[in-house]
């Protein structure tokens, strides 16, 4: 022992240590450990003792069951002789004892139990009844009318929670008011982060020896020396790689789903450097370098959960989520319930990244998961309330498509039907996977969306009201169905209006108006701890009395000792958090993931017989209206006069109801598209949908569809009309000329609608702006009124189409003469010339090749928040 360091004796499990204070000691189930318990409630690596310098300190290591010094659960504490610490379990856990050595003992043992006993001694604070159930019509605050809790033999009157706290306050002895505390508060409030392996306490699913000059390649494929058996990992995913000094590398193979550093990812076929301390991600599984040995952890499901102090801060300072802390336990069923603005929307975008919270954390197995959301991503699940797919599909078919984007493009198609057909028996769904998912029923469409969900084995899935609109008998099915998934491995957190039910649920969530938490711990208490007879009454004491200070009573209570207070006492690991984006490796090329898309979509659209048959109505409908515009001479010249032609006002009439036909056709094919498919396109794009991809398969397929319409509009309006003599491009052809015209304003009349389907937040605004869009392009076209030579209006009729269309086909019709303006005025746009009609083409497509870009850039607003760079 070194000068001045008392000498300390550990005894554990019959074996005692003389301990040295020039190192530490790792306690747990690790055979490579100083202490080495076989006890299935210590965790692999539980806690470490070791001298601080001033004193001796036990730290746990962020272990699953805990570590408990009469009977309270601590991170870090000083200890000595007379200390008594158990493991896993506050009763009965393996016990460590210390006593002082062959040196006189200190004081120091006895003020450390003494003070580790305080806070078990003292009662908790401030908890107060709350509210009783009043009559209609009394909705004055509970300060205000002397309340009573009905359920006591005794009633007391009711005290708000702020003075019943300074009223006990003042009947305690001082040595009360100022309990003695086993850690010191700058200790306390450590995070147990602080020196716990990222991964968790979880012992390693196997190990792997790495010799130097070895390569070890990792992969789904059997020739791999580690073989990974999950599909979100690529056939040759990543290799380790010893470096000329001794050190390791890893190398990503090019691999789909990416490979992963302390949650960052490799550069595609990249490598970076591996320390003793980085944990590597590879599918459901991670790595950690110990030594010359590689451990293996593989994420079954047995991971930790939790929220600390998450905050979520919106424009004005507004708080509407308020310090939540809870943890979920291991394989677990927990709801969320609340009135109306309480925040469970918002905790929920918080819990899954989708909108990170501005303070606190959120923990994933002890990782943060705002940090490494790229990684954990796919571990997590997500049932948002509407459905997650494609309505128009059959269940196997939508599974399929969905699963071809998820899983790595080296997938072979029989693994890939392996896992559908594995989820459909699971959820009992295989009798209905020919059937279309329209004519399925409410719980059996949200079956069909868990059933998507668990393609990629989800360790973590939440449910947002996945009950909304279903019947009572379906509530108890769709419940009853989140109860077998936790009982089968995973934990299950579900947002929900519904009360019925709730006893299946291992922990439940009651957050109050404001967005704090008013309630935590088993459902059958809940009730009990509110002093209520029915939900109902709850709810009603949230509504009436709004101001009452619901989340201050809910700590002050002994359920907040019990079930969050270890939670709720650790710090966050941030404050005002920055999250970086989410760099998101895609499954599949680019190039996979359009042809996916595309294929998906036209089988969407030929599902659909009333798209169809408006697809070649509408187009037929609005060039027959053309052909009731009466005209002589067409499109061509009258009798010759004195210009070489006579003026022919009626080919601009019928050049004005074509392209306004076509841009009405074109914007009607898209506006809704987006718009309908926007929660379908939030998760896909949260588990590596490409943006363009996507929108480029609408642009593909929807731009061949508008091309066919525009064929129909102008073949039947210029079928019986009389044509110009010749064009200027396409001499013999002058037809054509004019229908490309028609084509290219259908596709940018297209984009159009893509961009109001992408504004709108619902499909009902959709109707009106379409309308005003197509009546817009009527005043815009140029051939009602003189605007070219108008400072105002002639430039920002360069924003319409319509305007370079009818241009375009003015040019081939050599409009100036058809219809001439005033003397010497010519409009400049309709120029008999060739370079005329092809100026006017091109600017028409690259205005729709722009609002492209537009819409991929409003396509970001509907991404999660934490993924938008």
């Amino acid at each position: 022992m070194g000068r001045g360091v008392p000498e300390l004796v550990l005894e554990l499990n019959g074996r005692t240590w003389t301990l040295d204070p020039s190192r530490s000691y790792n306690v747990g189930r690790d055979p490579q450990g100083d202490m080495v318990l076989d006890d299935a409630r210590v965790s692999w690596r539980h806690a470490t003792v070791r001298w601080a310098g001033h004193s001796w300190i036990i730290e746990d290591q962020g272990s699953t069951n805990g570590t408990y010094v009469q009977g309270r659960r601590i991170h870090q504490m000083e200890i000595g002789p007379g200390t008594s610490v158990h493991l896993g379990n506050a009763t009965d856990g393996p016990r460590v004892t210390l006593s002082a050595g062959a040196q006189a003992a200190d004081a120091f043992g006895a003020q450390a139990a003494q003070a580790a006993r305080a806070p078990q001694q003292q009662p908790a604070q401030g908890w107060q009844a709350p509210p009783a159930h009043q009559p209609p019509g009394h909705h004055q605050p509970p300060a205000q009318q002397g309340w009573q809790a009905p359920p006591q033999d005794q009633q007391q009157p009711y005290v708000p929670p702020q003075q019943a706290q300074q009223a006990q306050q003042a009947q305690q002895p001082p040595q009360a008011q100022q309990p003695s505390q086993a850690v010191p508060p700058q200790q306390a409030r450590q995070s147990p982060q602080a020196g716990a392996p990222a991964h968790g306490d979880r012992s390693p699913t196997t190990f792997h020896r790495l010799d130097s000059g070895r390569v070890m390649r990792i992969g789904r494929a059997l020739e791999n020396e580690l073989v990974v058996s999950d599909l979100q990992v690529s056939r040759h995913h990543a290799e380790f790689r010893a470096t000329p000094d001794g050190r390791f590398e890893i190398h990503d193979l090019g691999s789909h789903n990416g490979t992963y550093i302390n949650g960052q990812p490799v550069p595609k076929s990249g490598k970076a450097p591996v320390g003793p301390n980085d944990i590597i991600g590879v599918g459901h599984s991670t790595f950690r370098l110990v030594g010359d040995r590689l451990e293996e952890f593989v994420d079954t499901g047995e991971v930790s959960f939790s929220a600390r102090h998450l905050t979520v801060t919106v424009d004005g300072g507004k708080q509407i989520l308020k310090d939540v802390s809870f943890g979920v336990p291991e394989k677990s069923l927990v709801a969320v319930i609340g009135p109306s603005g309480s925040g469970k929307s918002t905790l929920l975008k918080a819990l899954t990244g989708y909108r990170p919270a501005n303070q606190g954390d959120v923990l994933y197995d002890n990782r943060n998961l705002y940090k490494h959301f790229a990684e954990l991503r796919q571990r997590i699940g997500l049932v948002p309330q509407d459905d997650i797919l494609h309505k128009e599909l059959t269940v196997e078919k939508a599974l399929r498509y969905a699963a071809k984007l998820r899983f790595p493009g080296d997938t072979a198609d029989a693994e890939r039907k392996a896992r559908i057909d594995e989820v459909l028996h699971e959820l009992k769904l295989h009798v209905h996977k020919d059937k279309k998912v329209t004519s399925l029923s409410g719980g059996q469409r949200k079956r069909v969306s868990v059933a998507l969900e668990l393609l990629t084995k989800p360790s973590l899935i939440f449910l947002d009201e996945p009950t909304s609109g279903l019947d009572p008998g379906m509530d108890r099915d769709v419940m009853q169905l989140l109860r077998g998934l936790a009982d089968d491995g995973r934990t299950v957190l579900v947002v929900t209006h519904s009360v019925a039910e709730l006893a299946l649920c291992d922990k439940l969530l009651v957050m109050a108006p404001g967005g704090g938490v008013a309630y935590f711990g088993p459902p059958e208490e809940a009730l009990n701890f509110f002093q209520y007879d029915s939900w109902a009454d709850v709810f009603s004491a949230f509504e009436n009395y709004r101001d009452y200070d619901w989340m201050g009573r809910w700590r002050g209570s002994p359920h907040y000792q019990m079930y969050a207070a270890d939670i709720d006492s650790v710090a966050p690991q941030s404050v005002d958090v920055q999250v970086p984006s989410a760099r998101i490796h895609k499954s599949q090329s680019w190039g996979s993931q359009l042809w996916t898309l595309m294929r998906r979509y036209v089988s969407v659209l030929a599902s659909d017989r009333g798209f169809l048959g408006l697809m070649v109505i509408l187009p037929a409908v609005l060039g027959v209206v053309s052909m009731l515009i009466p005209s002589d001479y067409g499109l061509g010249y009258g009798p010759i006069n004195k210009i070489g032609g006579r003026p022919n006002r009626d080919a601009s009439t019928i050049m004005l109801i074509l392209a306004v036909g076509m841009c009405f056709s074109g914007a009607a094919n898209s506006v809704r598209e987006l718009i309908k498919e926007r929660v379908i396109y939030e998760r896909e794009r949260a588990t590596g949908l490409s943006r363009s991809a996507y929108l480029m398969s609408k642009v593909i397929v929807l731009g061949v569809v508008t091309a066919f319409q525009g064929v129909i509009i102008a073949t039947i309006g210029f079928w019986t009309r009389n044509l110009p003599s010749e064009g200027l491009i396409l001499a013999r052809s002058p037809q054509i000329e004019m229908a490309l015209a028609i084509i290219a304003l259908g596709f940018t009349s297209m984009m159009f609608g893509l961009v109001i389907s992408s504004l709108v937040k619902t499909a009902e605004k959709t109707m009106p702006l379409l309308v005003m869009f197509a009546i817009v392009q009527v005043v815009f076209t140029g051939v009602l009124f003189q605007l070219f030579d108008t400072p105002g209006v002639a430039q920002f009729a360069w924003l319409m189409p319509s305007r370079w269309a009818v241009a375009a086909m003015g040019t081939t019709a050599d409009m100036n003469t058809l219809l001439p303006w005033e003397p010497g005025t010519p409009d400049p746009l309709w120029k008999h010339q060739t370079g005329v009609y092809v100026m006017d083409m091109i600017i028409l497509i690259g205005l729709g090749v722009a609002l492209a870009f537009v819409v991929a850039r409003l396509l970001r607003r509907h991404e999660p928040e934490v993924m938008r760079k």
